[in-house]
């Protein structure tokens, strides 16, 4: 079994064999686990993503008990619901959080400029990856490893999520601690830790992104159902390559 210690960077990319290695042995221990480990052995070339989805809370959580703490990132596209905006500074004040805003410099005017107006209302795979695709590569360019809130359970397109795999679009280690947990064990948490999340769940919400795409949804099959919903559309593309 490869060496597992805090000293060992697996090898880039990470062979077959070293990612079943960790995979096995985190899949038995809790997500603070995996998330200590992945620190010790990136430091500050290790982040954290956010969106701010029910996931990021218990995440954003542990986070918040680590000494030192990784860097926390989410996607500004300008598109926010005004509630998840809301959320971030609640948590920001309440877990002492600084959250590290990526945005892709293109503004909304200058989009509408240049592409015609709500282009997320003719073309969402291109308002995405003008929004956050691209910006996403971008600030991964000189990491070596991130985090994100991906669970099994949330999607089709994200039964097959691992705990720790090797992006091929960033090149570089993706870890999904809460990968093999499911929405019920993040609600308890939720619920056991006090946690605020965004509000808009209790309107029947599963999943939150940018307004114009996201619905609300009474009978919710999974969580990704109300995104993009006019378009069958269930990813942004920042995870794409790693689902395909």
């Amino acid at each position: 079994m490869p060496t597992l210690s805090g000293n060992t960077i697996p090898p880039q990319p990470c062979s077959p064999a070293t990612l079943k290695a960790l995979n096995q042995h985190y899949a038995t221990l809790s997500p603070t686990n995996l998330l200590q480990w992945a620190y010790t052995t990136y430091g500050s070339s290790l982040v954290v993503a956010t969106s701010f989805g029910l996931s990021g809370m218990v995440i954003l959580h542990t986070v918040a008990q680590m000494q030192p703490r990784p860097p926390v990132f989410y996607l500004q596209t300008d598109l926010f619901f005004p509630e998840t905006l809301t959320l971030r500074d609640e948590l920001a004040t309440r877990f002492a959080l600084e959250f590290i805003e990526v945005h892709s410099g293109l503004s909304l005017a200058a989009q509408e400029q240049q592409y015609g107006p709500e282009l997320w209302r003719r073309d969402p795979d291109l308002c995405c990856h003008l929004r956050k695709v691209r910006a996403l590569r971008h600030f991964l360019e000189d990491k070596r490893a991130w985090v994100t809130g991906l669970r099994r359970d949330q999607s089709p397109t994200r039964a097959q999520t691992d705990l720790l795999a090797w992006d091929n679009t960033h090149h570089l280690l993706k870890l999904n601690p809460l990968a093999l947990w499911t929405r019920e064990q993040v609600w308890d948490y939720i619920h056991k830790h006090d946690m605020p999340y965004n509000l808009l769940h209790d309107q029947s919400y599963p999943s939150i992104g940018c307004w114009p795409c996201t619905k609300p949804t009474e009978m919710a099959v999974n969580e990704r159902m109300g995104r993009w919903s006019d378009f069958g559309k269930t990813e942004c593309g920042i995870h794409v390559d790693y689902i395909l």
